[in-house]
């Protein structure tokens, strides 16, 4: 199962280093980024808790990111976000980032990848791993067989 999202940002000021360029840990933010616009797309949010019954939650259960190149301020970058897998309690992503200015051809500067685990709490706050609800897996299902055509 393979659905692609592509998601364009300009790197920020605040996201660079004493060496200006963009610090490691803003890649997971990108991802994270690119994540919510996909659920956006679909029409739906990562923040379903108060429509949701049970009420539901997406953390994070492994994230990893490979750097090949750097970015700096006033970059453009892709975020390509990549549905990997999607089973009844989680969801499987690949990122790939690719610098737009200044080269002729986009230019891979990282790999990444998430795992989520859908979620849902009890009365003491304690999670406990729940099915995705069937209206958000159809859209997912749907924007899978979208990608594929």
């Amino acid at each position: 199962m393979a659905s692609e999202f592509k998601l364009t940002y300009g790197v920020e000021f605040s996201e660079t280093d004493m060496a200006g360029i963009v610090h490691f840990s803003n890649f997971f933010k990108y991802m994270e980024r690119a994540e919510h616009a996909f659920y956006r797309s679909l029409g739906f949010s990562v923040v379903a808790g108060k429509d949701a019954d049970p009420p539901i939650g997406w953390p994070r259960v492994h994230a990893s990111c490979d750097y090949r190149r750097p970015l700096k301020f006033e970059d453009e970058l892709e975020i390509y976000l990549l549905v990997e897998e999607v089973k009844s309690r989680s969801i499987r992503y690949a990122f790939r980032f690719r610098k737009l200015n200044g080269v002729e051809q986009p230019e891979e500067v990282a790999r990444g990848s998430m795992a989520i685990a859908c979620v849902t709490r009890d009365a003491e706050g304690k999670m406990s791993a729940v099915e995705i609800p069937d209206a958000i897996s159809g859209k997912l299902q749907a924007a899978t067989e979208e990608a594929l055509r």
